[in-house]
């Protein structure tokens, strides 16, 4: 089955620069026209007389695309008039109203689950579309565009934390075909992303695997080191088990220092932790934060040191400096106190199993979180080869996963290149620079995945330079181009 999307016959000027030009059939109207906003005061608290209430708050939206019954709603308590006026219906769209990003604003997410006592908390706002004009599910892709998107960054107002009043979200400009289009749209686009989800998973599967053979390759290895022949003891750490005869056995504090050297300015390079690419300059992770970070008084590092993340939900990920730089005071900064390859030992602090045993020996609770404690750290045990093996075990577990590594890397940038495409896709279809009535029309009927549209399914696979999605006529499943 192959969908040729091809443009409305006549279009008009939608009036507003971020939307281009619209159908000349449809509508452009005002947040305020076709919807209802409220914007919550339900905070996270628990107050004795309140009556309890499941709360749907901003990490809820921001990572959902659909808020449903499978998300661990947090529990908190709200007078009764506002759990009947923040009481989240079916259909409504939450946004986020307030951030430390601008461009984390207006990040929309669809209720598709309901409950009498499931409520909006705050930092966001509940758009309740008027039935008769608008399709919340059409809502959610309008505001998902960027043509829409860029008009809540534009209102959004603040300097290190970001606003939107109420009026001007009630000013954003949406485009508004007829209900039947809305309903083919939303169809058309819920398709497509249903034959997507089934082979992002795959690619997802691909990675796990791959990462999966990668950790067990350097678990192996830095365990027990390269000689197939050489004799073993027991190292008398359970973690560890059976070590190479020769090796040593040392606890933290005799391999590494702490250094707590502070930035007066902060003006030093930022560099931020990141599972994915280590530690880097802040402005290279694409992850976005919710709490901002500040780096008056931050730790300085040098090129080599490791640094560690101390804090739960993050305790126990290392990685090692590739440059000089400040990082957030909450971090661990370590140097070898002697001649060591420090990737040697990167590899051995951020195994799953080294990395259990630094989070049970976490204590304590700071500002809501577990801190593992610079002394407890010194005192985990460490396999200690001598310094030539540590730079052989390091050549040959770069050469030995060098492809793997390269495998996750083409997955991760197909994945990329999809979500980019879905989201051209979206603002193509939602603003009418493609016309979807006929392919939505020829859609197979068919039943909505258990699985909720989320964060990493949000792919799609076709041609952009045409707007063509071909499908196999069989299967309904995209065709490799």
């Amino acid at each position: 089955m192959k969908h040729d999307l091809k443009p409305y016959p006549a279009y008009k000027d939608a009036g507003v620069a971020q939307l281009g030009k619209v159908p000349e059939h449809w509508q452009v109207r005002r947040q305020r026209n076709v919807l209802r906003m409220l914007v919550s005061t339900i905070d996270k608290h628990t107050l004795e007389g309140e009556l309890p209430v499941r709360l749907c708050n901003y990490v809820d939206v921001y990572k959902n695309e659909r808020i449903t019954g499978s998300i661990p709603f947090m529990r908190a308590t709200a007078a009764q008039e506002e759990i009947m006026r923040f009481r989240l219906q079916s259909g409504d769209v939450l946004i986020t109203k307030d951030s430390e990003s601008w461009n984390d604003i207006g990040v929309p997410a669809l209720v598709e689950y309901s409950a009498p006592d499931l409520v909006c908390g705050y930092h966001l706002a509940i758009l309740r579309p008027y039935n008769t004009l608008l399709v919340g599910d059409y809502l959610l892709r309008a505001l998902q565009s960027q043509g829409v998107a860029v008009q809540y960054h534009v209102a959004a107002n603040g300097v290190t934390r970001y606003g939107l009043s109420h009026d001007a979200i009630k000013s954003i400009v949406l485009p508004v075909p007829p209900i039947t289009e809305q309903t083919a749209i939303v169809g058309f686009l819920g398709h497509i992303d249903r034959r997507i989800r089934r082979h992002i998973r795959a690619k997802q599967t691909l990675i796990s695997l791959l990462n999966e053979q990668k950790q067990a390759i350097i678990d192996r290895t830095v365990g027990r080191g390269l000689d197939p022949n050489v004799r073993f003891k027991a190292s008398g750490v359970e973690w560890l088990g059976d070590v190479p005869e020769h090796w040593r056995i040392l606890r933290a504090k005799y391999v590494f220092r702490e250094i707590d050297h502070r930035s007066e300015r902060g003006e030093e390079t930022h560099l931020s932790m990141s599972q994915k690419l280590g530690l880097v300059p802040t402005a290279t992770v694409e992850q976005r934060t919710l709490l901002s970070e500040t780096y008056v008084g931050g730790k300085l590092c040098e090129k080599g040191d490791l640094v560690l993340n101390r804090l739960k939900a993050h305790l126990g990920v290392f990685a090692r400096a590739t440059q000089s730089g400040v990082v957030s005071p909450d971090y661990t900064v370590l140097r070898p106190k002697s001649p060591m390859v420090v990737p040697y030992f990167e590899h051995i602090l951020r195994s799953p199993t080294c990395r259990y045993e630094l989070r049970i020996r976490a204590k304590g609770i700071v500002q809501g979180f577990w801190r593992l404690y610079t002394d407890d750290f010194y005192d985990i045990r460490l396999p200690v080869p001598p310094v030539k093996e540590q730079e052989q075990i390091v050549t040959t577990l770069d050469a030995q996963t060098a492809s793997m590594r390269k495998a996750i890397e083409r997955a991760e940038q197909e994945i990329d290149i999809f979500r980019e495409y879905r989201s051209r896709l979206i603002a193509d279809v939602v603003t009418g620079k493609l016309d979807v009535r006929s392919a939505a029309a020829q859609l197979p009927r068919e039943a909505e995945e258990p699985k909720p549209l989320g964060e990493a399914d949000t792919l799609a696979d076709s041609d952009e330079e045409n707007g063509v999605v071909e499908l196999d006529a069989a299967s309904g499943e995209p065709v490799d181009g």
